[in-house]
């Protein structure tokens, strides 16, 4: 009976050279993926406050009343009726998968918006500024200006809500216009 003097496995350079592979990939990886994160993070953000509008817009449809909708400084947002009680009709906070964008108001001084039963847009009744544009980046800290791919939400009179790229070419679909 002859005994098969072959071992099988991996030897230790072959082990290395495995290994040294696959760290030169995850290094090549890991900056692409860095910037993935922070775009989805804006991604995040900018999602969460147009759920936020578009809700308060529904909300007054529904209840054919007037509804707000604060984008607080720090926390988030909040949609309430307005009414002599303020009922909160849903509240988030800003940071959920989104704690490192950032988001610009116009005008600046502005925190609010006001729909009506029809689900315009009106003027608010504490007589403050109206939101009408939320721009979201990131901070040029975290990822390159060139890599990120910044977000707009822009309001109309009419109530129309719309999520939209501010780099954008001018004719593509997500364009702001």
């Amino acid at each position: 009976m002859l005994i098969n003097p072959r071992r099988h496995g991996f030897t230790m350079i072959e082990m290395m050279i495995s290994i040294s592979i696959v760290a030169i990939l995850i290094a090549l990886a890991v900056p692409s993926f860095k910037i993935m994160l922070a775009n989805a993070q804006i991604r995040t953000a900018g999602q969460g406050l147009l759920d936020g509008m578009q809700l308060a817009r529904v909300q007054a449809i529904r209840l054919n009343e007037r509804v707000i909708f604060t984008k607080d400084t720090q926390s988030g947002w909040t949609v309430k009726v307005e009414s002599a009680l303020l009922v909160i009709v849903q509240s988030r906070v800003f940071t959920e998968g989104s704690s490192a964008a950032l988001v610009t108001v116009t005008p600046s001084a502005a925190t609010q918006m006001t729909f009506d039963g029809l689900g315009r847009v009106k003027t608010n009744t504490d007589l403050s500024s109206t939101l009408t544009q939320l721009d979201i980046s990131v901070p040029i800290t975290l990822i390159a200006a060139a890599d990120a791919r910044p977000l707009r939400i822009t309001t109309n009179s009419g109530g129309a809500i719309r999520l939209c790229d501010p780099n954008a070419p001018v004719g593509a679909g997500t364009a702001c216009l």
